[in-house]
C-alpha cells in the first residue's frame, strides 16, 4: 500500500476544502441551520411532540443525514470529476498507484469534510435546542458509514459524469427528494398505511430511522435493517467502483 500517494491525495482534498472554506463549510451549515429555524420554529409551534421526542430535537438527526449524505455526494463527485475535466486524472493514472489507494484518498478526503460538517451542525443544534445522544457508537458508526458510503456514490458519479450539468443531476434531481421523503422531518407513522408501505422502499428511510434510533431510541424500522441497508449499500458501491477501474470505463476515453 503506498501510503505516500494516499496521503498527497488526501491532503490535497482537504486543502482545497480550507481555502474555499466559506462554500465547502461555512454555507452548507448556515443552509441547514436556515431549515433548523423554519422547520423548527414554524413547524414546532404547531407540533409538541414526536413519538415522544419535542419536534425540534426530533429534526436534528434528519438535518445532520441530510448535510452528510448532500456533501459526501458533492465532495465525493467534484473531487474525481475536476482532474478528469482539466486532464489531471491521466498524471494520477500514470504514476505508481492503484486504484485502491486513488479510491482511498478521494473518498477519504470527502468523508471526512462530510463527518466535519456533520459535527459542526450537531454542535449547531445544541444552541438551539436540548440533545440527548442515548447511544453515542451507535451514532458514530452511522454518521461514518453514511460518509462514506455516499462519498463512494459521489465517487461513481464523477466518474459518469460528462460535464457540470450531470455531475448535479442526481443529486438534485434524485438523492435530495429522496431524503426530504425519507423521514427527516417527520416520522413515517404519520403517513396514511398506505404511504408508509410506499416510503419503505425509499432506502434513505432506513438511514434515517437507525442515525434518530442512536439520538433517542426511537425509529420508524427495525434497527437491523439500517444497518443491513448502509452495509449493502457500501458493498453496492465498492463493488461497481471495482468494475469502473478494472474497465476503465469513463476514465481511459
Amino acid at each position: 500500500m503506498n501510503w505516500h500517494a494516499i496521503r498527497a491525495i488526501y491532503l490535497f482534498e482537504m486543502a482545497r476544502t480550507f481555502r474555499t472554506i466559506w462554500q465547502s463549510i461555512v454555507s452548507p451549515v448556515l443552509s441547514t441551520s436556515l431549515y433548523f429555524v423554519v422547520f423548527g420554529t414554524a413547524i414546532g409551534s404547531r407540533i409538541d411532540e414526536v413519538e415522544g421526542v419535542s419536534y425540534g430535537a426530533f429534526i436534528v438527526p434528519g438535518l445532520i443525514m441530510l448535510s452528510a449524505i448532500t456533501q459526501s455526494i458533492s465532495n465525493g463527485s467534484f473531487g474525481i470529476y475536476f482532474p478528469k475535466f482539466v486532464g489531471t486524472i491521466y498524471e494520477v493514472l500514470s504514476a505508481p498507484v492503484n486504484f485502491i489507494e486513488i479510491v482511498i484518498g478521494y473518498v477519504g478526503a470527502a468523508a471526512t469534510k462530510a463527518l466535519m460538517i456533520g459535527v459542526i451542525i450537531l454542535i449547531t443544534a445544541n444552541f438551539f435546542v436540548d440533545i440527548r445522544i442515548e447511544h453515542p457508537l451507535a451514532m458514530i458508526a452511522f454518521l461514518l458509514l453514511t460518509c462514506l458510503s455516499f462519498a463512494l456514490f459521489g465517487f461513481i458519479i464523477g466518474i459518469w459524469a460528462k460535464n457540470f450539468e450531470q455531475l448535479q443531476l442526481v443529486p438534485l434531481l434524485i438523492v435530495t427528494p429522496l431524503v426530504f421523503l425519507g423521514g427527516s422531518f417527520y416520522s413515517i407513522s404519520m403517513l396514511p398505511p398506505a404511504w408508509q408501505t410506499v416510503t419503505l422502499f425509499n432506502p434513505v428511510v432506513y438511514l434515517v430511522s437507525g442515525f434518530r434510533w442512536s439520538f433517542f431510541g426511537v425509529a420508524d424500522v427495525a434497527l437491523g435493517w439500517s444497518l443491513l441497508a448502509i452495509l449493502a449499500f457500501t458493498c453496492l458501491c465498492l463493488t461497481a467502483i471495482w468494475w469502473i477501474f478494472r474497465t476503465g470505463w469513463r476514465i481511459k476515453t
